[in-house]
């Protein structure tokens, strides 16, 4: 049974039991605990937790999923795997136990050719909770599962929770019997290799608090009300419906295997080490391609680090598996193709997914090439020290700074005769990832308590009254202090307003909210912010100014009409950028995050590497034509198949409803999806200002532009600024370019000339250096300050310089500066000097320490830098007792 549909099955069964059909949730949530969404019930929290009424007693969902804390375990055995589709089924206060146990065993058990799985009922073993008599004894006395096949487990096994305070309770989970060619007798808590979990069936009636580990946390009672969770995984019934050992080996994921066979020429299931890349690059496609397709853009933080090192474990995988060329696109074409059927995004949108996946493994490989000549140094080093090992802080520093895997590393230092300390390395990285953990369990913390809204929540959403007018009638439904409900708020008070209706806009979309006031008979409030709960209901945090607000009150909300009038400018402009982005760079130009307030607007989007100048200008001219035009703003309200299919734009990662809103300005110019405000017709934006363009990630470029007013200003000042050059410079302003152009040609010459006579008088006072030569034994040492304000390269030429001087005589030549502040130092041991035994970087160990300093280099030549110049006279009788102890009796 393929798995698209498994999935389909997994649906239709629930879907005729009443349960509502729920799209599965972007891999993004807005939750501060969560990197990614990790389980099939997230998106309902706010409804088990009895924040919000649910809009259905019961839903089912198959939920797309991640999970990356164990990423370098990815591979290694067949059971990991970073994404993943979570099939299940809910109830809010609807049924519990009874009915969650007997949905789930007629869906698995039920002939194919009665919608079910198929499963043969003797091979299905479950487990429940320690104490929990009731699941048992449904499943013995009334769905008929032996005793024999009934297993008690404890809290770390059989009580579930999303590992912060929030909804949990006991579990029972089902397991497949795959036979004994897979394990020992004795059921899950013998060997859960030969014994599969395919679904669990969470009970969802307690709240938990604070707690460090699955088994101890405090249980603070029941919830609301007795909920039903449950999480089937696909991957898993589908391997064994499909009549193979493990995920990677079925249909979604095998083609993605197939692929790097082809690319690379090696057969899966061979070399175990061969079969860890074929099973890195089978799973971490398909998760990039997820996550890109929601959103996610490569960066150095966050979302984007995980998807970074997907993509680059990827690259990695397929150099070490012998493919010699680019092969991204391959492997995220196979996602496509295999997955595009549940999930249509990663074919509508493959042209910027796949832009993104090959621009980061183009920056990869450019990693890897720079990575191979700090290898090829250290590697130096190392033999010119004599030793064989390449220190494990070493490799950390490759793989951690400059994201050169390790695996390359052992490759390398083989080929080059050398081993790795791949013990101290791995210690660095466990304490990497502990830290890590230790960061991520810190910043986790409780589901924010939405319990004083619910109420509100129920009563239906705000009506925003701000498309149509700026001034409404409202009353007030509640007042809320430091997460209280309060009847009354005086003068000199910050509260939170709830308004039956308002014309403010709540901050969305990249929009800020509006500013205004609610008034009333001796009554004054400002707006500060207004938010939005659960999407529907506008929180207004104002500061009372005179008089009192109280609960039942009858007030006049207003918006500052030259606030509203400058964010519909910087909105509507947004758009305008937008389209006129797509006009020059093409349909892959797609939005990344906005940001847009009065006379003022920020763009990010997909694109890889820096826009010229005439991309800029082209830009700026398509938006300015389009203002121009004076396009009439059209908004209509359809559902959300109709606007994609009239070609309408949507932002990814963004979840909306049936119903959406449309903007269109200028008919097919720009048709978007979007809630904001925005002008009557594109001339009342004004002109639209490029401020300039910049990177924000790697694929994510950024615009910003002043528009209306604030673009007027920013000319006058350019204008002005180009009116005092001409002045200064005695030309036409058109001529200023030209002009600035050659008297920057002419200083960076001049500057060219004073650096060679610099250097020359430099190099002049080597013989100078040469004279003062001590000799100390049969070595001639110049160990001495350097002239003043002497540094880096100047430094080194000067020190070359006099050891050459010497010829092949035995030297050792030591200057050390002071340049504001720092000690830059140099040392150079002519060849006749390395054969008595001295070395360069001996020499740097010896006396760095008295500057505060620290460098390296090879026996002949070091250098590097201190911060302290007070112990530049110690540094210097240090090199010469070193020199004396090592030389001075020959």
């Amino acid at each position: 049974m393929q798995t698209h549909e498994i999935r389909r099955r997994f649906l239709d069964h629930f879907v005729k039991a009443a349960h509502t059909e729920v799209p599965s949730a972007s891999l993004i949530l807005d939750d501060p605990n969560l990197l990614f969404v990790n389980a099939g019930m997230v998106q309902f929290v706010p409804f088990f937790l009895g924040q919000q009424t649910p809009p259905y007693p019961r839903a089912t969902s198959v939920q797309k999923c991640v999970r990356t804390l164990d990423i370098e375990n990815v591979g290694i055995t067949t059971r990991h795997n970073t994404f993943f589709q979570m099939a299940g089924n809910f109830s809010f206060g609807d049924y519990f136990k009874r009915d969650a146990i007997k949905h789930a065993w007629a869906l698995l058990t039920s002939g194919v050719d009665d919608g079910g799985y198929g499963f043969d009922p003797e091979r299905i073993w479950v487990t429940v909770y320690l104490d929990d008599d009731e699941a048992r004894d449904i499943w013995r006395d009334e769905v008929g599962v032996p005793e024999t096949r009934i297993q008690r487990r404890g809290m770390a096994d059989n009580y579930w929770s999303m590992g912060i305070p929030g909804p949990c309770g006991p579990c029972s989970e089902i397991y497949y019997d795959r036979g004994p060619e897979y394990g020992k007798e004795g059921g899950p808590e013998a060997d859960e290799d030969r014994y599969i979990e395919i679904w669990n069936l969470v009970f969802m009636q307690n709240e938990r608090g604070l707690g460090i580990s699955k088994d101890n946390f405090e249980i603070l009672g029941p919830l609301p009300k007795q909920n039903i969770d449950t999480g089937m995984g696909v991957e898993r019934v589908a391997f064994l419906l499909q009549g193979v050992d493990n995920v990677y080996e079925t249909d979604l994921v095998r083609p993605v295997i197939a692929k790097a066979e082809e690319l690379s020429g090696r057969k899966y299931g061979v070399v175990h080490d061969d079969d860890v890349r074929f099973r890195v690059i089978a799973d971490h496609a398909r998760t990039a391609a997820m996550l890109i397709a929601d959103g996610v853009n490569p960066g150095n933080d966050g979302r984007g680090y995980v998807l970074r090192r997907l993509l680059r474990r990827i690259v990695r995988s397929a150099k070490l598996l012998g493919a010699d060329k680019p092969s991204m696109r391959e492997f995220i074409t196979v996602v496509r193709d295999t997955m595009a059927p549940s999930y249509p995004v990663l074919d509508t949108d493959f042209g910027r997914i796949e832009t993104v996946a090959v621009g980061e493994e183009t920056a990869f490989l450019k990693t890897l090439t720079s990575g191979s000549k700090l290898f090829e140094g250290a590697a130096e080093s190392v033999k010119a020290s004599g030793e064989s090992t390449i220190g494990g802080d070493q490799a950390f520093a490759l793989h951690d700074t400059y994201g050169f895997p390790i695996d390359l590393t052992l490759e390398m230092a083989a080929e080059a005769g050398l081993t790795v300390d791949e013990e101290g390395f791995r210690t660095l990285m466990a304490e990497q990832r502990q830290r890590a953990k230790d960061d991520a369990q810190a910043r986790k913390h409780a589901h924010a308590d939405l319990t004083v809204y619910k109420e509100l929540l129920d009563r239906g959403p705000t009506e925003f009254t701000g498309f149509h007018e700026l001034v409404s009638e409202a009353h007030v439904l509640a007042l809320i202090s430091q997460g209280q409900r309060v009847p009354v708020a005086a003068a000199g008070q910050d509260v939170e307003v709830i308004l039956d209706r308002s014309p403010l806009y709540a901050e969305a979309g990249g929009q800020i909210a509006d500013l205004g006031t609610l008034t009333g008979p001796g009554l004054r409030v400002k707006v500060n912010d207004v938010q939005k709960i659960a999407k529907k209901l506008w929180v207004h945090k104002v500061t009372v100014q005179e008089g009192q607000i109280t609960e039942g009150d009858v007030v006049l909300a207003q918006v500052d009409a030259a606030w509203r009038k400058g964010a519909t400018q910087g909105h509507s402009g947004t758009h305008m950028v937008h389209a006129a982005l797509r006009q020059v760079l093409g349909p892959n130009a797609v939005q990344a995050g906005s940001l847009n307030k009065p006379g003022y607007l920020r763009f990010d989007f997909s694109w890889q590497g820096a826009l010229t100048e005439a991309q800029k200008q082209d830009i700026e001219v398509v938006a300015n034509e389009a203002v121009a035009a004076d396009y009439s703003v059209n908004t209509f309200v359809t559902d959300l198949d109709k606007a994609k299919s009239m070609g309408a734009m949507a932002l990814f990662g963004e979840n909306y409803g049936d119903e959406v809103r449309v903007v269109e300005i200028g008919g097919p110019f720009s048709m978007e999806l979007c809630g904001g405000t925005h002008v009557g017709s594109s001339s009342q934006i004004g002109n639209v200002t490029l401020l300039g363009e910049q990177s924000v990630g790697s694929g994510v470029r950024r615009v910003e532009a002043y528009v209306g007013l604030d673009s007027y200003r920013y000319l006058a000042k350019e204008r002005a600024l180009l009116a005092g050059l001409s002045s200064s410079l005695k030309v036409p302003s058109e001529e200023v370019p030209a002009r600035v152009e050659a008297m920057v040609e002419r200083l960076r010459v001049a500057e060219k000339e004073l650096e060679q006579t610099r250097a020359q008088a430099v190099l002049a006072s080597a013989g100078t250096f040469v004279d003062k030569a001590q000799r100390v034994g049969p070595v001639l040492l110049v160990a001495d300050s350097a002239p003043a304000g002497v540094g880096g390269n100047d430094l080194r030429g000067l020190v070359t310089d006099i050891r050459g001087r010497f010829g092949t005589q035995p030297a050792v030549v030591v200057l050390l500066g002071d340049v504001d502040g720092k000690v830059p130092f140099v040392v150079a041991v002519s060849k006749a000097a390395q054969e008595l035994g001295l070395s360069a970087g001996d020499l740097v160990k010896e006396f760095g320490p008295k500057i505060g300093g620290r460098g390296g280099g090879k026996a002949d030549m070091a250098q590097g830098s201190g911060s302290d110049t007070s112990g530049i006279a110690a540094a210097l009788d240090a090199v010469r007792a070193q020199v004396a102890d090592k030389v001075g009796s020959q």
